[in-house]
């Protein structure tokens, strides 16, 4: 009778027609579950460019037990520390007006002519355009009068 009883053990079961799931409810895998998560659902657009205007950012307030340098009062550094915050804010609302602006691929591709002919390849700069700087880099203004071209 043990013998019978350990080898129905491992016989199939009489119900063939109930058969008893194993799987997950919802048949996902895991990396499945956690790629399909939101995690920035709440507020889509907190990390877009622009987006720090939005968020109750500033700048803390300078305590009894705060950092000063030496040589200034703390007057003086909540003064420099309020500059550049403002300095900061300036520069990040110049650059998001500025954001998202690009020149199309191909009205600039058609502009330098590559499309039509090979002139662009003789140029000097090969087709590229040079960046605008804010010095003249040329040499001609520090050149005595008699070395400059007319």
């Amino acid at each position: 009778a043990g013998c019978a009883a350990s080898a129905s053990a491992f016989a199939p079961s009489s119900n063939a027609g109930a058969r008893v799931s194993t799987e997950l409810f919802e048949k996902k895998s895991l990396f499945k579950t956690i790629a399909e998560m939101d995690l920035f659902a709440p507020r889509a657009d907190q990390n877009d460019y622009g987006a720090r205007k939005k968020k109750n950012l500033k700048l803390g307030e300078l305590g009894d037990k705060s950092y000063v340098p030496a040589g200034l009062t703390r007057e003086q550094y909540d003064k420099i520390r309020k500059a550049e915050a403002k300095k900061k804010a300036e520069n990040y609302e110049k650059n998001i007006k500025k954001a998202g602006i690009f020149e199309d691929f191909t009205a600039w591709y058609a502009k330098r002519g590559t499309d039509t002919n090979q002139e662009w390849a003789k140029d000097v700069n090969l087709g590229h355009r040079m960046a605008k700087t804010k010095y003249d880099w040329s040499g001609d203004s520090d050149k005595p009068l008699w070395a400059k071209k007319k």
